[in-house]
């Protein structure tokens, strides 16, 4: 379990981090989400001692991690899969780490199997793709099979079987009872990983909820499709509902669910082609959300200078 409570980081007068308190649980993938800038590496780095709060407090399972005597038995972490040395090879930088602990070196092949490394375990890690960079840090983060997992946008660089394998790996992680901690820019695939979300923007926690929570609003969106359209919409009009026309056959409808406009465009008289519920995408929560919470804002082409 990691806890945080009031957890805050200052550089100079910049606020990265600003009062922030969350529970990770076992038994669970934990989703840390937010735009670029947002605090997530940093609050990442303070659960593990690598960044000092500037106030506030953090532990992980009843105490501070830097007061571990078997840190890798107790957090895995990958917040920096390059920092391995380019001259090693995967199999002596993990017997390496292994040796700080006590750990047998069939630990070590175990992991260089399970990461996919095993066939390039006495390759230097100078030639390593970006990829092949993230497995060895994953394999790192495994090597004292800890009971907390902390992941920091693992999946960069991996291919779609690397990204499945990532997910596999946290789900069965979870399931086994432990604590895991995962942050993606994936929101894909974070919608089919994680089982609980925290959204952090501008260094405050903007969400910590299930992700079934995350994801329904309570409001029920709809897309029609009709021949008579401007007599459904004049059918469906009402206070709390939104239409918006997306062709000259089709009507995006936001209020009353399916049956309610099923129901109305029978009264009326009026034929449906389609009647489809949408389901709210984990991309359009998070953009609704973090809409005002992005510092690095793009602007769209049409809009800048000289643009056509």
């Amino acid at each position: 379990m990691i806890q945080a409570q009031e957890l805050t980081k200052r550089y100079g007068a910049k606020t990265v981090v600003d009062r922030v308190s969350f529970t990770v649980q076992p038994g669970q993938v934990t989703g840390f989400l937010g735009p670029n800038g947002a605090g997530k590496s940093t609050t990442m780095r303070m659960v593990v001692g690598l960044a000092k709060p500037t106030a506030g407090a953090v532990s992980v399972n009843g105490r501070r991690f830097t007061e571990s005597r078997n840190p890798l038995t107790e957090v895995g972490t990958l917040l920096e899969a390059k920092s391995v040395h380019k001259s090693l090879t995967p199999r002596s930088h993990l017997r390496a780490m292994a040796a700080t602990h006590s750990i047998p070196f069939t630990r070590v092949d175990e992991v260089l199997d399970l990461t996919g490394l095993k066939d390039v375990a006495g390759k230097k890690v100078g030639g390593f793709s970006l990829g092949m960079g993230q497995r060895l840090g994953i394999a790192t983060a495994l090597l004292g099979d800890p009971r907390v997992l902390i992941l920091d946008e693992p999946v960069n660089g991996l291919d779609p079987e690397g990204v499945a394998w990532v997910r596999h790996l946290a789900r069965s992680q979870a399931a086994a009872g432990k604590t895991v901690f995962i942050s993606s820019h994936l929101m894909s695939e974070m919608a089919q990983t994680a089982d609980h979300l925290i959204v952090i923007g501008r260094g405050r926690i903007m969400a910590d909820a299930p992700i079934t929570e995350f994801l329904d609003d309570g409001v029920a969106q709809t897309v029609v499709r009709a021949a008579e359209l401007e007599a459904l919409m004049t059918a469906l009009a009402a206070d709390g509902v939104q239409l918006t026309r997306v062709d000259a056959t089709t009507l995006r409808v936001i209020g009353p669910d399916s049956e309610v406009i099923g129901r109305r465009a029978l009264e009326a008289g009026i034929v449906l082609s389609e009647l489809r519920p949408l389901q709210r995408t984990l991309e359009d929560a998070y953009m609704e959300l973090t809409r005002d919470a992005v510092e690095y804002q793009s602007q769209d082409s049409s809009t800048t200078k000289g643009g056509k």
